[in-house]
Protein backbone atom coordinates (compact mmCIF):
# COMPACT_ATOMS: atom_id res chain seq x y z
CA UNK A 1 0.00 0.00 0.00
CA UNK A 2 1.47 3.46 -1.03
CA UNK A 3 1.38 6.26 1.15
CA UNK A 4 -1.74 8.17 -0.52
CA UNK A 5 -3.59 5.23 -0.18
CA UNK A 6 -3.01 4.26 3.41
CA UNK A 7 -3.59 8.04 4.46
CA UNK A 8 -7.02 7.85 2.42
CA UNK A 9 -7.73 4.70 4.54
CA UNK A 10 -6.56 6.38 7.86
CA UNK A 11 -9.02 9.54 6.81
CA UNK A 12 -12.00 7.53 6.06
CA UNK A 13 -11.15 5.71 8.98
CA UNK A 14 -11.78 9.06 11.04
CA UNK A 15 -14.33 10.74 9.08
CA UNK A 16 -17.07 9.64 11.38
CA UNK A 17 -15.82 10.94 14.77
CA UNK A 18 -14.58 14.18 12.39
CA UNK A 19 -17.89 15.00 11.53
CA UNK A 20 -19.20 14.35 14.96
CA UNK A 21 -17.13 16.51 16.72
CA UNK A 22 -17.81 19.24 13.64
CA UNK A 23 -21.64 18.64 13.28
CA UNK A 24 -21.77 19.83 17.56
CA UNK A 25 -19.18 22.94 17.23
CA UNK A 26 -21.11 24.20 13.79
CA UNK A 27 -24.63 22.68 14.29
CA UNK A 28 -24.68 22.68 10.51
CA UNK A 29 -24.38 18.97 8.86
CA UNK A 30 -23.44 20.68 5.19
CA UNK A 31 -20.78 23.23 6.99
CA UNK A 32 -19.53 19.63 9.30
CA UNK A 33 -18.53 18.29 5.67
CA UNK A 34 -17.48 21.20 4.25
CA UNK A 35 -14.94 21.22 7.42
CA UNK A 36 -14.26 17.52 7.21
CA UNK A 37 -13.45 17.90 3.52
CA UNK A 38 -10.68 21.14 4.24
CA UNK A 39 -9.15 19.30 6.71
CA UNK A 40 -8.38 16.15 4.42
CA UNK A 41 -7.88 19.04 1.54
CA UNK A 42 -4.92 20.18 3.92
CA UNK A 43 -3.72 16.82 5.35
CA UNK A 44 -2.65 16.45 1.96
CA UNK A 45 -1.13 19.36 1.10
CA UNK A 46 1.08 18.70 4.17
CA UNK A 47 4.59 16.65 4.49
CA UNK A 48 3.44 13.70 5.41
CA UNK A 49 6.65 13.57 7.83
CA UNK A 50 5.54 16.06 10.15
CA UNK A 51 2.38 13.72 10.84
CA UNK A 52 3.11 11.45 13.21
CA UNK A 53 -0.42 10.49 14.11
CA UNK A 54 -3.11 11.58 11.34
CA UNK A 55 -5.72 11.23 13.86
CA UNK A 56 -4.99 13.56 15.85
CA UNK A 57 -3.35 15.95 13.46
CA UNK A 58 -7.03 15.97 11.97
CA UNK A 59 -9.07 16.75 14.75
CA UNK A 60 -7.07 19.42 15.39
CA UNK A 61 -7.42 20.79 11.63
CA UNK A 62 -11.28 20.26 11.95
CA UNK A 63 -11.12 22.32 15.36
CA UNK A 64 -9.40 25.08 14.12
CA UNK A 65 -11.35 24.89 10.72
CA UNK A 66 -14.54 25.08 12.88
CA UNK A 67 -13.09 27.98 14.63
CA UNK A 68 -12.60 30.07 11.87
CA UNK A 69 -16.27 29.21 10.13
CA UNK A 70 -17.73 30.50 13.65
CA UNK A 71 -15.77 33.28 13.94
CA UNK A 72 -16.66 34.37 10.28
CA UNK A 73 -20.07 33.33 10.91
CA UNK A 74 -20.49 35.57 13.80
CA UNK A 75 -18.50 38.64 12.24
CA UNK A 76 -20.86 38.09 9.21
CA UNK A 77 -23.80 38.57 11.66
CA UNK A 78 -25.11 35.27 11.93
CA UNK A 79 -25.68 34.79 8.27
CA UNK A 80 -25.09 31.20 6.76
CA UNK A 81 -21.85 30.18 5.96
CA UNK A 82 -22.85 27.87 2.87
CA UNK A 83 -19.85 29.47 1.08
CA UNK A 84 -17.19 30.10 3.38
CA UNK A 85 -14.96 27.61 2.01
CA UNK A 86 -16.39 27.64 -1.35
CA UNK A 87 -12.55 28.19 -2.76
CA UNK A 88 -11.08 24.81 -1.50
CA UNK A 89 -14.21 22.57 -1.73
CA UNK A 90 -16.84 21.15 -3.83
CA UNK A 91 -20.20 20.32 -2.28
CA UNK A 92 -21.22 16.93 -3.67
CA UNK A 93 -24.54 16.73 -5.30
CA UNK A 94 -27.06 15.48 -2.43
CA UNK A 95 -24.79 15.44 0.05
CA UNK A 96 -26.52 17.32 2.64
CA UNK A 97 -29.62 14.55 3.30
CA UNK A 98 -32.29 15.90 5.29
CA UNK A 99 -32.98 12.23 6.86
CA UNK A 100 -29.37 12.25 8.17
CA UNK A 101 -28.92 15.61 9.48
CA UNK A 102 -32.54 14.95 11.43
CA UNK A 103 -30.83 11.66 13.22
CA UNK A 104 -27.86 13.91 13.80
CA UNK A 105 -30.69 16.66 15.58
CA UNK A 106 -31.49 13.69 17.52
CA UNK A 107 -28.87 12.19 18.53
CA UNK A 108 -27.53 15.15 19.74
CA UNK A 109 -30.24 16.88 21.06
CA UNK A 110 -32.45 19.89 19.16
CA UNK A 111 -32.05 22.25 22.53
CA UNK A 112 -28.37 21.63 23.04
CA UNK A 113 -27.95 22.75 19.56
CA UNK A 114 -29.94 26.16 20.07
CA UNK A 115 -27.99 26.94 23.25
CA UNK A 116 -24.45 25.98 21.63
CA UNK A 117 -25.43 28.90 18.96
CA UNK A 118 -25.97 31.71 22.07
CA UNK A 119 -21.98 30.87 22.82
CA UNK A 120 -19.14 32.56 21.69
CA UNK A 121 -16.80 30.71 19.05
CA UNK A 122 -14.53 29.52 21.41
CA UNK A 123 -16.79 29.20 24.54
CA UNK A 124 -18.81 26.36 22.48
CA UNK A 125 -15.37 24.68 21.27
CA UNK A 126 -14.25 24.41 24.41
CA UNK A 127 -17.67 22.94 25.78
CA UNK A 128 -17.68 20.70 23.19
CA UNK A 129 -14.15 19.25 22.84
CA UNK A 130 -14.25 19.12 26.87
CA UNK A 131 -17.50 18.27 27.90
CA UNK A 132 -18.74 15.73 25.19
CA UNK A 133 -15.31 14.42 23.72
CA UNK A 134 -13.54 14.70 26.93
CA UNK A 135 -10.21 16.05 25.29
CA UNK A 136 -7.89 17.18 28.00
CA UNK A 137 -7.56 21.08 28.27
CA UNK A 138 -4.09 21.01 27.78
CA UNK A 139 -4.76 20.33 24.11
CA UNK A 140 -7.69 22.44 24.12
CA UNK A 141 -5.87 25.22 24.95
CA UNK A 142 -3.87 25.93 21.91
CA UNK A 143 -6.87 25.19 19.88
CA UNK A 144 -8.72 27.96 21.15
CA UNK A 145 -5.72 29.65 21.26
CA UNK A 146 -5.72 30.37 24.96
CA UNK A 147 -3.69 29.35 27.49
CA UNK A 148 -4.78 26.09 30.11
CA UNK A 149 -6.14 28.11 33.00
CA UNK A 150 -8.46 30.22 30.33
CA UNK A 151 -9.65 27.35 28.24
CA UNK A 152 -10.80 25.83 31.29
CA UNK A 153 -12.90 28.89 32.56
CA UNK A 154 -14.13 29.04 28.82
CA UNK A 155 -15.77 25.62 29.14
CA UNK A 156 -17.13 26.52 32.86
CA UNK A 157 -18.64 29.64 31.60
CA UNK A 158 -20.42 27.84 28.53
CA UNK A 159 -21.13 25.19 30.97
CA UNK A 160 -23.29 27.41 33.19
CA UNK A 161 -24.95 29.31 30.08
CA UNK A 162 -25.63 25.37 28.54
CA UNK A 163 -27.25 24.34 32.05
CA UNK A 164 -28.59 27.51 33.81
CA UNK A 165 -29.79 27.68 36.60
CA UNK A 166 -33.85 28.20 37.36
CA UNK A 167 -35.22 30.25 39.63
CA UNK A 168 -37.78 28.24 40.74
CA UNK A 169 -38.09 25.10 42.73
CA UNK A 170 -37.34 21.53 41.25
CA UNK A 171 -40.73 20.26 41.93
CA UNK A 172 -42.56 23.26 40.14
CA UNK A 173 -40.37 22.89 37.45
CA UNK A 174 -40.59 19.43 37.18
CA UNK A 175 -44.83 20.33 36.91
CA UNK A 176 -44.32 22.92 34.26
CA UNK A 177 -42.29 20.58 32.05
CA UNK A 178 -44.76 17.74 32.15
CA UNK A 179 -47.36 20.65 31.09
CA UNK A 180 -45.40 21.81 28.31
CA UNK A 181 -44.66 18.34 27.19
CA UNK A 182 -48.12 17.45 26.94
CA UNK A 183 -48.92 20.66 25.69
CA UNK A 184 -46.72 19.57 22.61
CA UNK A 185 -47.37 16.17 22.65
CA UNK A 186 -50.90 17.10 22.07
CA UNK A 187 -50.37 19.70 19.29
CA UNK A 188 -47.78 17.06 17.31
CA UNK A 189 -50.36 14.74 17.17
CA UNK A 190 -53.15 17.17 16.64
CA UNK A 191 -55.09 15.96 19.79
CA UNK A 192 -57.66 19.36 19.81
CA UNK A 193 -59.25 17.83 23.48
CA UNK A 194 -55.65 17.14 25.04
CA UNK A 195 -54.55 20.77 23.97
CA UNK A 196 -57.56 21.94 25.44
CA UNK A 197 -56.90 19.55 29.06
CA UNK A 198 -53.42 22.02 29.25
CA UNK A 199 -54.71 25.11 28.75
CA UNK A 200 -56.46 27.67 31.00
CA UNK A 201 -59.86 28.02 29.94
CA UNK A 202 -58.41 32.45 30.00
CA UNK A 203 -55.23 31.60 28.46
CA UNK A 204 -54.16 34.80 26.00
CA UNK A 205 -51.34 33.99 23.08
CA UNK A 206 -49.31 37.24 22.26
CA UNK A 207 -47.94 36.57 19.04
CA UNK A 208 -44.41 38.22 17.93
CA UNK A 209 -45.41 41.59 15.99
CA UNK A 210 -43.53 39.99 13.05
CA UNK A 211 -46.12 37.25 12.73
CA UNK A 212 -48.82 39.20 12.47
CA UNK A 213 -50.17 40.56 8.96
CA UNK A 214 -51.36 44.15 9.11
CA UNK A 215 -55.09 44.41 10.48
CA UNK A 216 -54.68 41.45 11.98
CA UNK A 217 -55.31 40.93 16.01
CA UNK A 218 -51.60 40.17 17.89
CA UNK A 219 -53.81 38.43 20.79
CA UNK A 220 -56.28 35.69 20.56
CA UNK A 221 -57.89 34.82 23.93
CA UNK A 222 -59.54 31.21 25.28
CA UNK A 223 -58.37 27.94 25.26
CA UNK A 224 -60.41 26.89 21.88
CA UNK A 225 -59.23 29.47 19.38
CA UNK A 226 -55.68 29.16 20.68
CA UNK A 227 -55.67 25.51 21.08
CA UNK A 228 -56.81 26.25 16.83
CA UNK A 229 -53.40 27.91 15.96
CA UNK A 230 -51.18 24.56 17.49
CA UNK A 231 -53.02 21.71 16.97
CA UNK A 232 -50.93 19.36 14.27
CA UNK A 233 -47.90 22.61 14.52
CA UNK A 234 -45.62 22.01 16.94
CA UNK A 235 -43.02 20.10 14.60
CA UNK A 236 -39.40 20.45 15.12
CA UNK A 237 -39.66 22.22 19.05
CA UNK A 238 -38.78 21.08 22.37
CA UNK A 239 -38.61 22.11 26.33
CA UNK A 240 -36.04 24.72 27.04
CA UNK A 241 -35.23 26.85 29.84
CA UNK A 242 -36.43 30.41 28.35
CA UNK A 243 -35.56 33.23 30.86
CA UNK A 244 -35.31 30.66 33.43
CA UNK A 245 -38.27 29.15 33.24
CA UNK A 246 -39.92 26.50 31.33
CA UNK A 247 -40.34 27.28 27.55
CA UNK A 248 -40.50 26.23 23.52
CA UNK A 249 -37.93 26.57 21.23
CA UNK A 250 -39.24 26.17 17.69
CA UNK A 251 -35.84 24.94 15.83
CA UNK A 252 -36.18 22.78 12.74
CA UNK A 253 -32.67 20.73 12.49
CA UNK A 254 -31.52 22.58 15.44
CA UNK A 255 -31.74 25.58 13.77
CA UNK A 256 -33.71 28.86 16.04
CA UNK A 257 -37.07 30.49 14.19
CA UNK A 258 -38.88 30.86 17.39
CA UNK A 259 -39.39 30.70 20.91
CA UNK A 260 -42.52 30.19 23.09
CA UNK A 261 -42.53 32.16 26.90
CA UNK A 262 -45.21 30.16 28.80
CA UNK A 263 -46.61 31.20 32.22
CA UNK A 264 -48.21 28.63 33.73
CA UNK A 265 -50.26 28.63 36.95
CA UNK A 266 -52.13 25.91 38.40
CA UNK A 267 -51.13 23.05 35.85
CA UNK A 268 -52.19 24.85 33.47
CA UNK A 269 -51.06 27.44 30.56
CA UNK A 270 -52.31 31.12 30.98
CA UNK A 271 -50.26 32.63 28.46
CA UNK A 272 -47.91 32.14 25.57
CA UNK A 273 -46.12 34.72 23.91
CA UNK A 274 -44.07 34.13 20.62
CA UNK A 275 -41.14 35.16 19.77
CA UNK A 276 -39.53 34.89 16.28
CA UNK A 277 -37.96 38.64 15.80
CA UNK A 278 -34.10 37.91 15.16
CA UNK A 279 -33.35 40.72 17.74
CA UNK A 280 -35.98 39.80 19.98
CA UNK A 281 -34.43 36.39 20.26
CA UNK A 282 -31.13 37.32 20.65
CA UNK A 283 -32.12 38.55 24.11
CA UNK A 284 -33.31 35.11 25.47
CA UNK A 285 -31.59 33.55 27.69
CA UNK A 286 -32.22 29.54 26.53
CA UNK A 287 -30.38 26.86 28.69
CA UNK A 288 -30.90 23.22 28.58
CA UNK A 289 -33.48 21.58 31.26
CA UNK A 290 -31.74 18.32 32.71
CA UNK A 291 -32.78 14.92 32.19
Amino acid sequence: MDEQDWLVKRFEAERPQLQAMAYRMLGSLPEAQDAVQESWLRLVRTDPSTVSNPGAWLSRAVTRICLDMLRARKSRGEESLEASFAGSITREPGRSDPEEEAELVDAVGLALLVVLDQLTPAERLAYVLHDIFALPFDEIAPLVEREVAAARQLASRARRRVRGRAPIQDADLSASREVVEAFLTAARVGNFDALLAVLDPDVVLRRDPMSVPAGVAGEIHGAAAVAKQFVGRAQATQTVLVNGSVGVVVAPYGRLIGVFDLSIRGGKITAITTIIDPARLRQVHLAVLDD
